[in-house]
């Protein structure tokens, strides 16, 4: 945490922050996946500050429960501290658990490309390193073949200039992160880092997809 303050400190007001949040309009998904017999899904993304990905995710209808958390690497455990060093190839993600008769996987993907920059490589804004990632770990052959499909329609699209680099892996282990991480913004919204950094993807988020907002935030 000590290093977002540091950042959101000293760079503010930066073109990087100011970029972070940029107004993208990401397309409709244009290949939708079966409807899933089961009642309960899971989502593993990477999009930087999990804190952003974890805010904008849990006003979505439909979501159940999303937890801050670390995936991706080699090492068979994970922390904030040692995540933080670079060395260990894990992201911070979001473990996303919804209910796809309400919201399919293709959508939870539209949202999440909304909700960072899948152009940047390790980066989001002025948080830098392979943590801070673009990553979709995906939980079966068929969520795999979702995200390749809108990868490719988002590339064609022309909706970013520079080159999608998000990654797409299998998902092998969630790490959840610890307490103080869980349920950040909306317990510290007034933290500048939040104010200024998470806020913006929130309402940006409850703008754009006003008619899928939680009935608690709408």
């Amino acid at each position: 945490m000590f290093h977002r303050i540091a950042f959101i400190t000293i760079l503010l007001l930066s073109s990087a922050t100011v970029a972070c949040t940029q107004q993208h309009e990401v397309p409709d998904p244009a290949i939708h996946h079966s409807m899933s017999t089961t009642t309960q899904e899971t989502a593993t993304l990477a999009g930087g500050c999990f804190w952003c990905i974890e805010a904008v995710f849990q006003r979505l209808n439909g979501v159940t429960l999303v937890e801050s958390g670390y995936s991706g690497g080699t090492q068979e455990t994970a922390d904030y501290k040692t995540v933080c060093t670079g060395t260990t190839d894990h992201a911070e993600v979001c473990q996303i658990t919804f209910d796809p008769a309400v919201v399919r996987f293709d959508e939870i993907l539209q949202v999440f490309f909304m909700a960072h920059d899948p152009t940047t490589l390790n980066r989001q804004g002025n948080d830098v390193g392979p943590q801070y990632r673009s990553a979709i770990f995906y939980h079966s052959d068929e969520q795999r073949q979702v995200a390749e499909a809108y990868i490719k329609q988002l590339s064609e699209s022309g909706t970013w200039p520079d080159p999608i680099v998000t990654e797409l892996t299998a998902f092998t282990a969630f790490y959840k992160a610890e307490d103080y991480h869980q349920n950040y913004y909306n317990q510290n919204g007034s933290q500048p880092y939040c104010a200024f950094v998470v806020r913006p993807k929130v309402e940006k988020f409850m703008k754009a997809f006003e008619s899928r907002l939680k009935s608690e935030f709408k």
